[in-house]
């Protein structure tokens, strides 16, 4: 069966233009689209898509208060949210992230990317392009302002493998990338997100990158185990 997915964008080329990127896959069905947040909570509770593709940019409010919407006055479940970031500020980003965006995309992301967000989070899965993540790992660095979030004293229990995947992911690698660059198997460092995810209680990958960031283990942690 074919991925429904709802677009929201108040622009209408940038809907028209992902709408057509979209309409050629067979596995892919654009069930419509809106540039009203609060209009968009309706058509998820009406239409149940299984995919939800948003700008930041809305008519009547932000992305992260659009999340939060959705969380509070949509469908049950949620449906997963692949968010376009489109050069807003990386601080947006964070609040995204943290608002429960299950992938996110820079403006420059291709087709082909933006494919394997929405199939990814699809499948219950999290996506954080590369550039984003880049991003998102500088703008930490650079922060001045204090961890929101303190240090876990689980996160001591770790191993150095454990504290290296943790790092690569949340530096936006996926599950294949950090085989290759470990010279281990994708299976084995699937075992280990999940370890991961049972340790410190998090529910998927998006879940593990935001932890990293906002305890600042992604600042203190070295890619060597």
């Amino acid at each position: 069966m074919s991925l429904r997915v709802l677009i929201c964008d108040e622009r209408t080329l940038v809907s028209d233009g992902l709408r057509t990127l979209l309409e050629g896959e067979s596995d892919v069905e654009v069930i419509g689209g809106t540039g009203s947040g609060a209009e968009a909570v309706e058509l998820v509770r009406d239409s149940q898509p299984d995919v939800l593709l948003t700008g930041l940019r809305l008519k009547d409010m932000s992305g992260s208060e659009f999340l939060q919407r959705l969380r509070e006055g949509g469908a049950e479940p949620h449906p997963p949210v692949v968010v376009y970031a489109l050069g807003e500020l990386e601080d947006s980003m964070v609040d995204l992230v943290r608002a429960g965006a299950n992938g996110l995309l820079a403006e420059d992301a291709s087709r082909e990317e933006l494919l394997i967000a929405i199939r990814a989070v699809a499948s219950g899965h999290a996506m954080l392009g590369p550039p984003v993540a880049r991003r998102m790992l500088d703008w930490f660095r650079s922060s001045n302002d204090p961890v929101g979030v303190p240090y876990p004293a689980v996160a001591n229990n770790l191993t150095g493998r454990e504290r290296e995947i943790l790092l690569l992911t949340a530096q936006g690698m996926s599950a294949d990338e950090i085989a290759r660059k470990l010279f281990i198997s994708v299976a084995t460092v699937r075992t280990h997100l999940y370890r991961l995810r049972c340790k410190l209680q998090l529910k998927d990958r998006a879940q593990l990158v935001s932890f990293a960031y906002q305890t600042g283990l992604a600042r203190s942690f070295d890619a060597r185990p």
